[in-house]
């Protein structure tokens, strides 16, 4: 589990610059705990912003730290990251609420939505605030008026957070680790023996290497929304929406999963042609994708998905389409 920093837990709560400078030096803290573990510690560029006090922000309130507080706390903040808004999942038509609040746009709403389509997620907010509760609920409003909710974790203490991580598994470290976990638990695809080959000798990042897994998980999912007569399920009609439809643009995160463009098929044929799974005399086209971004890595799969058809994983590696 990667988690992100409650950026709404910054509501200018503060009395004094005293009281600042001791929550975020737990902060930070934390930040190095997460480092320790394997894991990193999101936030978002515009918590170097933020309301401190009720009338100074962050860029006048961390002149109270020294000058080597003040650099690494900047530098997280505006330049190291990881920022979750670089590699977001939900976008800004996605309606998510907590406490009755619209959270879109926000950490909460970011990890309520990738804990709800497989991707564990949990929040880090500041203390003193008004979000020292845990878990955090998170609702996601269809268009059809429905409404699905989760419990996201949140902590606010060092020791607790620390206790948490132990617990948790070792970190992913290597492609060929992912590739193993990838079989384990995606037992409704057809991984072909060579999928992952792609990845051998490419750099390992962690943060990838989740992306694929939970896109691996999705397709895991869909592939078993099927009814007895071969019908997708309600619970199918969803993933459908949530991950094969969508626009980039105009708030729009673009669909997760997708096919080639027309131009990228006449081109890059014979790289979106792969050998067939089952038959190592025939060969499979397989336009359709799933995306990571950071760094631009894909997942070709067999489509359309059907209830009495393999799902073929014929490929997982850098994307075959570069120009």
């Amino acid at each position: 589990m990667e988690f992100l920093v409650n950026d709404l837990s910054f509501h200018g709560q503060f009395p004094d610059l005293a009281s600042f400078k001791i929550s975020i030096k737990r902060i930070m803290e934390i930040r190095q705990l997460s480092l320790r573990f394997g894991r990193s510690l999101y936030c978002h560029r515009n918590i170097a912003e933020a309301q401190v006090t009720s009338n100074m922000k962050m860029p006048q309130a961390v002149q109270m730290l020294n000058i080597n507080e003040q650099r690494a706390l900047m530098q997280w903040l505006t330049q190291l990251g990881p920022h979750w808004e670089d590699v977001r999942r939900h976008s800004q038509n996605d309606w998510l609420e907590c406490k009755g609040e619209i959270v879109t746009d926000k950490a909460v709403g970011e990890a309520g939505w990738c804990c709800m389509h497989g991707t564990e997620r949990g929040l880090i907010s500041i203390s003193p605030s008004t979000w020292l509760f845990s878990p955090v609920s998170v609702e996601l409003l269809s268009n059809s008026g429905g409404r699905d909710s989760v419990e996201v974790l949140n902590y606010w203490d060092t020791t607790a957070i620390e206790t948490f991580l132990k617990t948790e598994p070792v970190p992913l470290s290597t492609w060929g680790q992912m590739e193993n976990q990838a079989r384990v638990e995606c037992t409704d695809l057809f991984l072909a023996v060579d999928a992952f080959e792609p990845m051998d000798g490419y750099p390992f990042v962690a943060s990838a290497a989740q992306r694929i897994l939970a896109i691996l998980n999705i397709l895991n999912r869909f592939k078993t929304c099927f009814d007895g007569n071969g019908q997708r399920t309600q619970q199918g009609h969803e993933i459908y929406h949530d991950f094969f439809t969508g626009k980039k643009g105009e708030g729009g995160r673009g669909a997760l999963f997708t096919d080639s463009s027309e131009d990228e098929k006449n081109t890059f044929g014979t790289e979106l042609t792969f050998t067939h799974p089952e038959d190592a005399s025939k060969t499979i086209f397989c336009p359709w994708h799933g995306k990571v971004q950071t760094p631009q890595l894909r997942v070709h799969f067999s489509y359309p998905i059907r209830a009495n058809d393999p799902l073929y994983i014929v490929y997982v590696g850098p994307k075959c389409t570069k120009r």
